[in-house]
């Protein structure tokens, strides 16, 4: 096992294309970092960056002591899982996990043990002898995993290892991944573009935009408090509604408690409320466009005086409440994420 280290990585394609823009950042011996964005981010060019799949173009990376930027992949000590898998379909699950280890001239003996070991942690022992093709996609994907495991590497890189999965077993697999790692320990950088699995998942978040990092912190830090309006925005489902103050009317110790030059604010769908609450709060005046029943939960899609930009509201069970009417909602004063408009940046 061991750390890794990014200092002021930098990957600029032919044309003058940056991809990657000054990442600087430490992932600690056994940490599990989510690399987390929309398309386009940066996020699976930067861990292809530390497999050495991408040629760095500036900057130092560390593995453990070890600056790796001209290293080859296989000098890396570290084992990779894809998105496609990327197994071979002529061979047995067997040889697909030993393949690596016999390129590298394992005895025989600690080939097998390591991968019937692999095999037993995984529960795919029953699937030994059989070929790719007669696998579902999560029985392919602990193949996958199971193939990364058996090198007992320095660190696993997770390239949206669960992204060509059903809904259903997307949830599972991702509590059995985030169970293997803590109980193996071993240092893990995982992308993906799913907020909720990056949430679920992660030690630490690294939100990515643009090439660059927006923000890094635990899952809660990063969902309490955004540090821009991108994060806010990305960070949640639904997503944080964002309001001028030119709509906002208040009550009780008002608008003077917020920082004196925020002039966009944020709340969480979970946090509009249809009763007035006793703590300061702000009162907000609208039409009902849309009531969205969801099973436990409702969504409301709220029209502003005067904004084109809907509110989400997400309250449990089925509210009481009429597409076209008018209604009143509530957001306590300590709930709202003040924002400059003009920088996108966090107020406070």
């Amino acid at each position: 096992m061991a750390s890794i280290t990014m200092d002021n990585l930098n990957k600029v394609y032919a044309g003058g294309v940056q991809a990657v823009t000054n990442i600087s950042l430490d992932i600690a011996d056994g940490e599990m970092i989510v690399l987390v964005g929309p398309s386009g981010c940066g996020k699976s060019t930067l861990l292809r960056m530390v497999a050495g799949l991408e040629r760095i173009t500036t900057g130092t990376l560390k593995i453990g002591e070890q600056v790796v930027n001209t290293l080859e992949p296989a000098d890396r000590d570290i084992a990779m899982v894809f998105q496609n898998y990327a197994l071979y379909p002529h061979m047995t699950v067997y040889s697909n996990m030993a393949y690596g280890l016999k390129n590298r001239r394992f005895p025989k003996p600690e080939i097998d043990r390591r991968v019937r070991e692999a095999a037993r942690r995984l529960e795919i022992e029953a699937y030994l002898e059989r070929k790719p093709r007669n696998l579902s996609g999560g029985q392919r994907q602990r193949v996958a995993m199971g193939r990364a495991l058996v090198r007992e590497p320095a660190a696993f890189l997770f390239d949206e290892p669960l992204s060509n999965l059903d809904a259903k077993l997307r949830v599972q697999m991702r509590v059995e991944i985030r169970q293997l790692q803590k109980r193996l320990g071993t240092t893990s950088l995982y992308v993906t573009h799913d907020q909720l699995e990056a949430l679920t998942m992660a030690d630490r978040l690294v939100v990515l935009n643009g090439g660059q990092i927006e923000q890094v912190g635990t899952p809660m830090d990063v969902y309490a408090k955004p540090a821009s309006v991108f994060v806010a925005g990305f960070i949640g489902s639904p997503a944080m509604n964002l309001i001028a103050m030119e709509y906002l009317s208040t009550t009780g110790a008002g608008l003077q408690k917020l920082p004196n030059r925020a002039d966009l604010l944020g709340v969480r769908p979970d946090d509009l409320l249809l009763y007035a609450p006793d703590a300061p709060h702000l009162t907000l005046t609208g039409r009902v466009e849309l009531l969205e029943p969801a099973g436990a939960e409702s969504h409301i899609y709220v029209a502003l005086a005067g904004s084109n930009q809907p509110l989400t509201v997400r309250l449990p069970g089925l509210p009481n409440v009429t597409e076209g009417n008018a209604i009143t909602l509530y957001a306590p004063l300590h709930s709202l994420h003040p924002f400059h408009a003009a920088t996108g940046l966090r107020a406070a």
